[in-house]
């Protein structure tokens, strides 16, 4: 499966693996190197912390250069009057009788805590590409549907303010 990235997605990863690669990691090589140092492996908690810590880097880095490899690059613009890609917005749940204003991302840098919905998500396939007056039907899983109103739509731009996803 291919993730659907922007060129900004792969910037900021590279930009990741530059820094592991370059600061971080050399850093990393040393306090294990120190650790050692202390003697006998077997009891040596800041050796095993060390180590653990290397490995998590260098885990950190393979990812991401799977993820680069495997991407699939694409546009983040869309119509004046759609819903695209980094666009707020504001969603009335029928249900619930209440708005929300979430901010459509791409995978990698989605964060429920604040309101960045993946494009992937049941909601966010469901509102890409409709326009403000919308309602839609929202399938989050078999058993489970809803209704929102697409409310107003900001446009947005796909730029650096978003950070990507951690482990």
């Amino acid at each position: 499966m291919h993730d659907e990235l922007t060129k900004v997605d792969i910037q900021k990863m590279q930009e990741e693996i530059d820094y592991r690669t370059h600061e971080q990691r050399p850093k990393i090589i040393e306090d294990v190197k120190t650790a050692r140092a202390f003697g006998d492996l077997s009891e040596n908690y800041e050796y095993k912390a060390a180590k653990q810590e290397l490995r998590r880097c260098d885990s950190r880095i393979r990812f991401l250069k799977r993820m680069i490899a495997s991407a699939k690059v694409i546009d983040a613009t869309s119509k004046d009057d759609e819903v695209g890609l980094f666009d707020k917005v504001e969603l009335f749940y029928e249900e619930d009788n209440e708005s929300e204003v979430i901010e459509l991302t791409t995978t990698l840098r989605r964060d429920v805590f604040h309101q960045c919905i993946s494009k992937e998500s049941p909601l966010g396939q469901t509102i890409m590409g409709h326009k403000v007056g919308d309602r839609v039907l929202v399938k989050a899983s078999d058993t489970v549907s809803y209704y929102v109103q697409i409310r107003s739509i900001e446009k947005g731009t796909d730029d650096e303010s978003l950070p990507i996803r951690q482990f």
